[in-house]
């Protein structure tokens, strides 16, 4: 394997170790990779017992 596509392999592979909630997009243009995005969510549960205000 080419040593670029070993690198853009490994960037993918230690973007989704690292990720707990969210997505990993991989763009491939002429079935080359040229982009990968990753997108991490967070989520905080609301404190029992406390009510939300609607606004």
């Amino acid at each position: 394997m080419e040593k670029k596509e070993e690198l853009k392999i490994r960037h993918i592979i230690s973007s989704l170790e690292d990720l707990q909630y969210g997505s990993v997009i991989i763009t491939v243009h002429d079935g080359e990779i040229t982009q990968v995005d990753t997108t991490e969510k967070k989520r905080f549960p609301l404190a029992k017992g406390r009510a939300v205000k609607a606004r």
